[in-house]
Order: C-alpha cells, then sequence, then structure tokens
C-alpha cells in the first residue's frame, strides 16, 4: 500500500488513491466520456511544447504571485470544483479548502458539493469560487448566489458545458450508482475496499446541501434527481448578465473552448473565463485545453483574464500555460486522489509538490517571476530547427554548416 511518504509526484497519488478507493468511485474519477480521447490528450497534449530556457539570470527569489479574477493568489493555481468529494473521503470539501488556503491558492466550491457555502466558508478563509450549475428556477439559483454573497465568496464561476450528461461509459461497466449501492456489478469492487465501506457507513452518508430544493434533509439520490431534471438546457449571454448584476462582484464563465465565444464573454463584460473540456467527461473527440487557451488569449487580450483548466499534472504543465498566456491553472483529478487517499494531508502534499515543480521549472527556464513567462520560452515540439529552413538555392549551406561546427 502506497503512503504519503511515498508519493513523489500527482501520478503516485492516483496510483494510491486506486489502492483505497472501492474500483466505481474510483473510476468515477479517472474517467472520461465515450473513448476518453479527450481526456487523454488533456495531459498528453503538454507534451507538443518544449522549453527553450534562458541562462544566466538571477533566480535566487522566485515570484509566483499573482492577482487572478481580483484574488490574490501566493501562486497561479486554483483548485477545480468538484461534485460529491464526501463521498471519496469524509473530509471533503472542507479540507479541500483548507488546504488551498494553507498553500495561497483559490478554492472552488460546486454546487454538487456535500459541503454547504456557509460551512465551506467558515473553514476556509482563503480566496473562494463558487460554481453554479445554472437551473431552470431562477428563484433557486439566486438563493445560491445570496448565501455566497452572505458567506462572503469572492468570485462566481458559471459552468457551461454540462447542459447534457456525458456519456462515462467506465460508470456504466462498474456499476456506479449516487449514492453508492450494492448490485451485481459492483459488489465485488466495494467488497475489496472494506475500509471504505465502514468509513463511508459511519459517516451516515452524504447529501447535497447547497442545492436549494427545500428538502436538504433527503438522500443524495433524491438530490441528484431533482438536480438532473432541472438543469437549465438554454443559457444564454443576456441570461448570464441578469446574474452578474445581481451578483456584483468578479464573474467567470467555465467550459468555453471557442474563439467566438470568447469574444462573446468580452462583449457580456464577464471578468474573465476558464478554458476547459469538464477534464474530458463531456464531449468526447474536443480539443486538448492547452492546445486551445492561445487562441483565447490572443482574441480576448486583455480585456478578460483566462485560465486554463485540464490535464495539469506537473508544475512544469502550469508554466507551459502561463508561457501560451493563461493567467493561472486549475487542477481537479490531482487533488481528489490526494484527498481520496490520505485526506487533508494528501491534498496538503499534491498541492506542496506542484507548486515546488512549478518554481523549480521557473528556475530552470531563467525566470524570477510568473510575470516574465512569454512565449519565447517555449515551442512547438515538432518545429523544425532554423538551419532547415534555409533557401533552396543555397543547397551547399547545410554541408557547409555541418563541415563549421566539426
Amino acid at each position: 500500500m502506497t503512503k504519503i511518504i511515498d508519493c513523489f509526484n500527482l501520478l503516485d497519488f492516483e496510483k494510491a488513491a486506486r489502492e483505497r478507493l472501492p474500483g466505481p468511485l474510483f473510476h468515477y474519477i479517472s474517467g472520461g466520456s465515450d473513448d476518453e480521447v479527450t481526456k487523454c490528450a488533456n495531459t498528453s497534449a503538454f507534451e507538443r511544447y518544449h522549453f527553450i530556457p534562458d541562462y544566466l539570470r538571477d533566480i535566487r527569489k522566485i515570484d509566483m504571485r499573482r492577482t487572478v479574477f481580483g484574488m490574490d493568489l501566493a501562486w497561479p493555481l486554483m483548485l477545480s470544483p468538484t461534485g460529491l468529494s464526501g463521498v471519496f473521503h469524509p473530509d471533503g470539501e472542507r479540507a479541500a479548502a483548507q488546504s488551498a488556503a494553507g498553500s495561497g491558492v483559490a478554492y472552488s466550491l460546486s454546487t454538487m458539493a456535500t459541503t454547504s457555502i456557509e460551512e465551506v466558508a467558515a473553514a476556509c478563509k482563503g480566496p473562494k469560487i463558487y460554481q453554479l450549475y445554472l437551473l431552470k428556477d431562477d428563484a433557486a439559483n439566486i438563493e445560491m448566489i445570496e448565501r455566497c454573497k452572505a458567506a462572503g465568496f469572492d468570485v462566481l464561476c458559471l459552468t457551461v458545458d454540462t447542459i447534457v450528461a456525458g456519456n462515462r461509459e467506465r460508470d456504466h461497466r462498474t456499476g456506479l450508482t449516487v449514492p453508492p449501492r450494492l448490485n451485481r456489478r459492483n459488489l465485488l469492487g466495494f467488497a475489496r475496499r472494506p475500509s471504505w465501506c465502514f468509513r463511508y457507513l459511519a459517516s451516515g452518508g452524504v447529501t447535497l446541501p447547497n442545492i436549494p430544493t427545500g428538502k436538504g434533509n433527503q438522500d443524495l439520490g433524491t438530490l441528484a434527481a431533482y438536480f438532473g431534471a432541472n438543469m437549465e438546457q438554454n443559457i444564454t449571454w443576456s441570461r448570464i448578465e441578469r446574474l452578474m448584476r445581481h451578483w456584483g462582484k468578479p464573474f467567470v464563465v467555465k467550459g468555453l473552448q471557442s474563439v467566438a465565444d470568447a469574444r462573446d464573454a468580452v462583449a457580456c463584460g464577464v471578468a474573465g473565463i476558464v478554458v476547459s473540456n469538464h477534464g474530458g467527461r463531456q464531449l468526447d473527440g474536443g480539443a486538448a485545453t492547452i492546445d486551445l487557451v492561445a487562441d483565447l488569449v490572443d482574441a480576448v487580450g486583455d480585456r478578460l483574464e483566462v485560465v486554463l483548466d485540464g490535464g495539469v499534472r506537473r508544475g512544469s504543465h502550469v508554466v507551459k500555460a502561463l508561457a501560451m498566456g493563461a493567467r493561472a491553472c486549475m487542477i481537479g483529478r490531482p487533488y481528489l486522489y490526494g484527498l481520496s487517499a490520505f485526506g487533508k494531508p494528501g491534498v496538503d502534499r499534491v498541492l506542496s509538490l506542484l507548486q515546488q515543480e512549478t518554481a523549480r521549472t521557473l528556475a530552470l527556464i531563467g525566470c524570477s517571476s510568473v510575470d516574465e513567462i512569454t512565449r519565447c520560452h517555449i515551442r512547438p515540439a515538432d518545429r523544425l530547427p532554423d538551419f532547415m529552413h534555409l533557401p533552396a538555392a543555397e543547397p551547399n549551406t547545410i554541408t557547409k554548416l555541418t563541415r563549421s561546427m566539426k
């Protein structure tokens, strides 16, 4: 069994979570939609870009501070909103929020969280984002917004890429139900993890306290059914403008991937966008977010801030996204793996390792501050060396250059 002291990178935490979680729950976190092409591409696409370091620089002090969506961060990271965190470990959202505050980064609380807006606000004094899934009933949406205002949340983030649920075939194969219930497909998976089962039963189960149904004491299955039946499938920019006015603080849209949508976001007046494909859990066959972010940054200029979500597993990935023009990155699965395996100490270590990697990468490319990173520090991995582009009219130039290097 992997111990926390034996986790030296984010992939080690994935292994540790797999050892401790029942199979259906591990695959719920790990899986994507359909063939999981986009889910896998989110991470592998970072390898399409190589670093070009600048040396002979003073890197004795590395400054990673950055203001994003009006929030002062110690380094440019945010924890993505992830629903049902309390199912994976009883520490749940409260622990993740506390870890984020301790690391100086922002925490995003999901509408589908198992800890309430008020509990998270009381437990976490750091930067906080509330991720809103828009319901058909605007009175319910306004109720959630009012609770966030009263609790002192800093940013409201509307997720727009889940108007139809993705086809997550792993969940069908493993027999996952919400809340977890035994059936012929998942019986063995849960039986192999008795520690998780005893812990979950001792906790008394979980609910979704942020969904304003007036039935907050009902079980998770009832509330999830309510949520699915009442998801808004006609989100318009005019609707967003009304929500923005009511919120009155920085408002962000998460899930945009096209230049056209990014320009509409500028016209609407939002504070920023999160380039995201929901971790490859919705539309399969879409582009990796690292391949999209530069185009969207160029399209919006300095009129709003752009954050990348999806596939980040190394500090070097964070730095590549910043070089593309992203203001910060979000992570989801990695901190859930840490939480699932070790509770709050696991999230603490995930963030500590990623922060160290980010600072080390900055030093190794010759940047003493995140504000010094530019696209000059990266290049496409498949780009040919410059000498391969010499004019065809000089056929012997390459030979001469080769000889001169000897």
